[in-house]
Order: C-alpha cells, then sequence, then structure tokens
C-alpha cells in the first residue's frame, strides 16, 4: 500500500475534524477511519501539530526550512575552514 504524504494544513484540518467528531461522541478508532489515518498517525499529529492554526504551521514550516538552510551553511563553512587549515599547516 503506497504511504500517502499529507501537508501540514492537510494535517490539522484532519485533526480539527477529529476534535468535532470526539465532541460528539464517537471513538477515536472510528475517527480515524473516517480520516483515512491509524490510531498511531492520529496520536502522532496530534501530539506534534495539536494546538496549531494555520497560519502557525506556515511559520513553523518556513522557520524549519530556514533552519535546514543555515545548518547546511554552517556545515560548508566548517569544511572550508578544515580545508584552509590544513592547507596553511603545509600537510598535503
Amino acid at each position: 500500500m503506497p504511504r500517502k504524504r499529507f501537508t501540514t494544513e492537510q494535517i490539522i484540518s484532519k485533526l480539527r475534524e477529529a476534535e468535532v467528531e470526539l465532541s460528539r461522541g464517537k471513538k477515536v478508532p472510528i475517527i480515524c477511519k473516517q480520516l483515512g489515518v491509524t490510531e498511531q498517525t492520529y496520536y502522532r499529529w496530534r501530539k506534534e501539530y495539536g494546538g496549531l492554526k494555520m497560519d502557525q504551521a506556515k511559520k513553523l514550516r518556513s522557520l524549519e526550512k530556514e533552519n535546514a538552510r543555515l545548518k547546511k551553511l554552517v556545515a560548508d563553512m566548517a569544511l572550508d575552514n578544515d580545508i584552509l587549515r590544513e592547507a596553511a599547516s603545509g600537510n598535503f
């Protein structure tokens, strides 16, 4: 069975639907079937995205993207520093 990838916005909307159904008295396994996810996925989503709103999710995604870019920059700079240090010591 192929894996489905949901966007952050889709996950948050599915969690909102689940909250509505829970308030109506439905059980979690039934709600998970309606949403098309496993209970484990539901609980993982709830833990990670439980209190987020759409604008907060967009901000989170942009911050994660910027963080990845900065990590790559630091790794490149560290590599450049190592190369310069080795060249300066004369061990080549």
